[in-house]
């Protein structure tokens, strides 16, 4: 892996990055999927940010995809 993807891989994305990403989905929608553990996998900062890794996401993504393998 290059550097250039091993920092992209690495990048934390904020709450609002995240629900761009997602399409614009809202903010309470993706509070209700971390109450039912659908959401990908967060980071809580110290300050009680959350973060979503980039890797992460991709990988929730792919496993969301239609026609994946289950």
């Amino acid at each position: 892996m290059t550097r250039d993807a091993h920092t992209k891989s690495a990048e934390l994305l904020t709450v609002r990055q995240l629900l761009e990403e997602l399409g614009g989905i809202s903010r309470r929608t993706f509070y209700r999927w971390r109450e039912l553990r659908i959401a990908p996998a967060c980071i809580r900062l110290p300050n009680g940010e959350l973060r979503v890794r980039r890797d992460v996401l991709n990988d929730w993504l792919e496993e969301r995809a239609e026609g994946a393998a289950s």
